[in-house]
């Protein structure tokens, strides 16, 4: 409806077509339940407005405008009861259907306000009384998980109010962060000083590292839809989905992963094939994840693990090994507890492990091939809570800087020092000893190890940062604002080369934008101009896409997202001084979602939005 920019009284029409003739609550649930899912979410409202409930204070629902006239929500929330399945809600903010809610391409939308007049009037009649009928007519519920948080009318009073005011309804429902106003883009995580709900929201991503004291929550889809799409079919492995679980949980996070049901109400095949898969696995292997908490090592080489605090006070490790070891030797570095027990899940606590000790390793024999194709769950039972010694982590603001740097080594234990040196060789017992903040003035190779009489009892970690010059700017001759773009059309795995190619259409536009396009997929884009730069500094710039992408700054290649995939976000830096710099974004669109989105960070900047103000091209360009 929005990117096809359909008006609100055609597309409302689309509503009498609606007819899931073969929907079945309990068959929906029952997939679930046998994919080894607790809770179930299903999108109560989307962003259109239309209602998959019997809405008292709208008509624009299943009950009064689709032939179906079934309360999907009500047989659900009935099957998830039965089966033992928490029920909850998404539920979007925003609403093209509401003449107080419209969005930008709509014909009440306030053009010049830029924001809806009425949309407090919304707020308060129609989206708190359809929330109260959710909570009160299909709860107990589980969560209610908001979206549309980006909107220029929805504010951080808005959010708190509404939070507020659904624990109200329910004290003891979990509400996500994007009731709120800070959520940082697909991170999914509140900027702090902003009001944050309950948990984090990453989406399409999981966070590299684990968040510590934060609940979080990953929302990913198992193509590259969310909704369905006949003709999306990248669907991820089993294997991948069950990788994506293990990482998620043993960072402390939840997976919620996303199924989109066809138009006759069926969950489509794929979709029924891996989540049977998963369930599959977790009957083996659930204990390693539910009830566990966040790992205690910071990396683990073959894979991840999670733990579990056991009755007597002691600790139950769970080992998830991605890529098994052929000589049939486990290594486990810095653990250093006693070992009470090895075992392999699938064999049980009575079938041990023969381990030994070598050094600050642990070494588990295990058999020459692996129980599981795809992760086998090794269970290590040690006295106490886990103590890890692991090799200093060394942190720096950025691996490049321009006057000096300010590097910071973490990781010391009792009983321990931190010794380092400046030349990439490794440290001995001679070494300086690490007391504070280094500070370079010249490029450098930190390396550092955990030290305890005089012995290095952990690895070395190593950390390169270059002093770098910034790039000087251009003398542009009568820069105008804008990019100039070209669109094209084909079907490509990576970026092809645009220069060899026929444009399809050219022109201007005021900043990166892919709703310039003639087609819903197979499509590139190639965006040229001049980034206005404020000040010297080292500039880092995100670029999230859905398939590939690349950000150059003059010939630099400082952004690489290229090839198939769904919508991810990388990011790269480069030092550059005040004024005029050549960018050029590439872009290309395959199947499944289209995303461009194009951010940077630099010195006392406070917004990572590009300004149209900050974007030029000239006539040199053509």
């Amino acid at each position: 409806m929005n990117n096809a920019q359909i008006p609100v009284a055609q597309y409302e029409q689309l509503a009498g077509q609606f007819n899931p003739v073969k929907f079945n609550a309990d068959q929906w649930v029952r997939i679930a339940k046998n994919a080894g899912m607790k809770y179930m979410v299903i999108t109560s409202k989307h962003h259109d407005g239309f209602c998959l409930w019997d809405s008292k204070v709208s008509d624009y629902d299943i009950m009064d405008a689709t032939p179906f006239k079934r309360d999907i929500l009500a047989e659900l929330a009935e099957a998830c009861k039965k089966q033992g399945i928490r029920f909850c809600f998404y539920h979007s903010i925003m609403d093209w259907h509401h003449p107080d809610a419209q969005g930008p391409h709509y014909p009440t939308y306030n053009t010049g306000k830029k924001k809806n007049p009425n949309f407090a009037r919304y707020v308060e009649n129609y989206m708190k009384p359809q929330l109260q009928e959710l909570v009160h007519n299909y709860g107990p519920l589980g969560i209610l998980w908001f979206d549309g948080d980006w909107i220029p009318e929805w504010n951080e009073q808005f959010g708190t109010d509404t939070y507020y005011y659904v624990r109200a309804l329910q004290p003891d429902i979990i509400i996500n962060n994007r009731v709120g106003k800070g959520r940082q883009g697909m991170g999914g995580m509140t900027e702090e000083g902003y009001f944050g709900g309950d948990y984090g929201t990453p989406e399409q991503e999981i966070p590299p590292t684990g968040l510590p004291g934060v609940d979080w929550e990953t929302c990913m889809t198992m193509n590259d839809t969310w909704g369905f799409k006949k003709n999306d079919h990248n669907w991820k492995s089993s294997k991948e989905l069950l990788h994506n679980l293990v990482d998620i949980v043993s960072k402390g996070g939840n997976y919620l992963l996303n199924v989109g049901p066809t138009a006759k109400g069926l969950i489509p095949q794929p979709s029924v094939e891996r989540l049977q898969q998963m369930g599959d696995w977790l009957k083996v292997n659930g204990q390693s994840i539910y009830g566990t908490i966040a790992s205690p090592f910071r990396k683990l080489e073959w894979g991840r693990c999670t733990q579990k605090q056991l009755a007597n006070g002691d600790t139950r490790l769970y080992l998830h090994v991605f890529d098994w070891p052929t000589n049939g030797k486990l290594k486990l570095s810095g653990l250093d507890n006693k070992l009470l027990k090895a075992f392999l899940l699938v064999r049980g606590e009575h079938s041990w492990l023969r381990t030994t000790r070598k050094g600050n390793d642990l070494i588990i024999d295990v058999p020459s091939q692996a129980p599981d194709p795809v992760v086998s769950v090794v269970a290590l039972d040690i006295k106490g809570k886990p103590i890890v010694i692991e090799a200093p982590e060394i942190l720096a603001d950025a691996d490049i800087f321009i006057d000096t740097a300010e590097v910071t080594i973490k990781g010391r234990i009792e009983n321990s020092q931190i010794r380092y040196t400046l030349d990439g060789t490794e440290p001995l017992s001679d070494s300086p000893l690490y007391k504070r903040p280094i500070r370079l003035k010249d490029s450098a190779t930190v390396s550092a190890s955990l030290f305890r009489n005089n012995s290095p009892i952990t690895g070395v970690t190593k950390c390169t940062l270059r002093k770098v010059t910034p790039r000087p700017p251009e003398n542009i001759e009568a820069p105008a604002q804008g990019l100039y773009y070209e669109y094209y059309e084909g079907e490509w795995d990576r970026l092809p080369d645009f220069d060899s190619l026929q444009a399809k259409a050219t022109g201007t536009t005021a900043t990166f934008d892919i709703d310039l396009r003639q087609r819903d997929e197979k499509f590139g884009f190639r965006f040229r101009g001049y980034l206005k730069v404020p000040r010297p500094g080292i500039y880092t710039f995100n670029l999230e896409s859905d398939d590939g992408s690349r950000l150059y700054i003059g010939d630099e290649c400082v952004v690489d997202n290229d090839g198939l995939h769904g919508s991810i976000e990388k990011s790269g830096m480069i030092a550059l001084a005040k004024g005029m710099h050549p960018i050029r974004v590439v872009f290309f669109e395959r199947t499944g979602g289209e995303n461009l989105e194009v951010y940077r960070f630099g010195p006392q900047l406070e917004e990572p939005d590009i300004l149209p103000s900050e974007l030029f091209h000239s006539e040199n360009q053509k």
